[in-house]
């Protein structure tokens, strides 16, 4: 039987894990704020202001193309101190650049952090939790990286009072969690999985033990070891019949995950009130990405309750059908001359609380889900490489995108792009609340 106790220590090694996704989320919000000043700071065009602002996804890709091979030869806990350094480093030299170009590396080395992170967090998170609470557990995850995002967008309008050199303290800040995660992580097991395929069974029995009680992990040990003697281990194995499926969801869904416009709010929100509605200053452009920012808190802590509940496949088409009108009512806000603040402010709020309930968190759960243990950390690597991809060219051309089709033709694109997932959800996801990771395995056999 699974013990409270037990619980109560996954609740704690998962916690520690997903300080992982508050510096992910952190780091990806606070350039939100910070390219108001950086665009004067260092005179930056429509094209270089895009590729500030996107510099940090080039090496979400590369941290991401890396991270399974590494997290599968050297292990889930020292590939994330890893990358708690990387952030640390990153946050440093992003504060203190002499020019454009350094600070374009420094956030090209908080990318490959996030890429590593993006990856390895829900995945440790997956292979050290009980069934029962897996899917919230990997929740917290999706709870940890949108309290960053809230943490950027407050601290970047606290300090965005302080004159044009704010921007600076604005990325220093992020030193203090990664610090903290890397001194976490000396007190957190291993994963059990992972573990187990190392042959250092009584190490996983151990935890496991803790984890979910003697007599449950006995169990998953026999069905972790069963597991283990049917996958293979390469990518060209992730290509067999029992694998296509749920490898073609999960890259097609981290696309679209990206691709229906969610990060235009979130890194581009500042720019578009200075720009589209005007009559703004820096501070209250930035206050208003706060207020994003705390229900993209808040609606995240209701998808945390409800993923176990209605399970992740009702919830994701929930989200992307919420998220389809949101985007169409956005676009269609700018048609009005002048866009009225109210409307559009109200658009982003409701497109962003469709996103937290469902799209956001409940793809992460598929992705760390949908696996066997043995290729799971290079499937897992796959779909975050594609997923940045497509985060990066969005970012990377919104505002050409902007010009080019108008702004609401943009969000009518991003609008479309969501019924495409709504149909990809309905017609091939599966349901897999409460199953083990094993019990989802045999679902790709039938």
């Amino acid at each position: 039987m699974e013990t409270n106790a037990g619980h109560g220590y996954a609740w704690l090694v998962c916690g520690v894990a997903a300080i992982a996704g508050l510096l992910f989320g952190f780091d990806i919000a606070v350039i939100n704020g910070a390219i108001v000043f950086l665009r004067v700071q260092f005179r930056l065009t429509d094209f270089e202001t895009e590729f500030a602002v996107s510099s940090l996804l080039i090496g979400c890709i590369a941290g991401a193309a890396v991270a399974g091979w590494l997290s599968d030869r050297y292990g889930r806990k020292r590939v994330l101190s890893f990358s708690a350094l990387l952030f640390a480093a990153s946050s440093l030299g992003a504060a203190l650049p002499r020019d454009f170009l350094q600070f374009g590396v420094a956030r090209f080395i908080g990318g490959i952090a996030i890429g590593v992170a993006s990856m390895l967090a829900p995945l440790y998170i997956a292979e050290v939790s009980p069934a029962r609470i897996r899917g919230r557990l990997v929740s917290l995850n999706q709870m940890a990286v949108v309290t960053g995002i809230l943490l950027a967008y407050v601290i970047n309008w606290m300090l965005s009072f302080s004159g044009a050199s704010s921007w600076r303290w604005m990325f220093a800040v992020a030193i203090v969690p990664s610090l903290g995660l890397f001194t976490g992580l000396f007190f957190v097991p291993e994963s059990p999985r992972w573990l187990m395929e190392q042959q250092r069974e009584e190490d996983a029995r151990l935890i496991l033990a803790r984890v979910e009680g003697v007599e449950r992990a006995e169990q998953q040990l026999v069905q972790i070891r069963e597991s283990l003697q049917l996958e293979a281990s390469t990518f060209r194995d992730l290509l067999a019949p029992a694998l296509r499926r749920p490898l073609f969801l999960v890259v097609a869904l981290a696309i679209l995950q990206q691709i229906t416009g969610i990060n235009t709010v979130l890194f581009y929100g500042s720019i578009i009130w200075e720009r589209e509605l005007g009559g703004h200053s820096n501070s209250a452009a930035i206050g208003a990405n706060a207020t994003i920012g705390l229900v993209n808190f808040i609606m995240t802590l209701v998808a945390l309750w409800l993923i176990e509940r209605s399970g992740r496949r009702p919830l994701l088409m929930f989200s992307s059908a919420c998220m389809a009108v949101c985007q169409l009512m956005l676009g269609l806000a700018f048609l009005l001359n002048p866009p009225p603040a109210s409307l559009v402010l109200g658009a982003m709020l409701l497109c962003v609380a469709a996103f937290a309930i469902g799209l956001g968190p409940a793809t992460w759960v598929l992705m760390a889900e949908l696996f066997p243990t043995r290729v799971r950390g290079r499937a897992m690597s796959i779909a975050n490489v594609a997923l940045w991809i497509a985060s990066f060219m969005l970012t990377f051309t919104f505002l050409s995108l902007a010009r080019a089709i108008t702004i609401t033709g943009a969000f009518c694109l991003y609008s479309f792009l969501c019924v495409l997932t709504f149909l990809l959800v309905w017609r091939m996801a599966p349901e897999t609340k409460g199953r083990t990771l094993e019990e989802i395995e045999a679902l790709w056999r039938q």
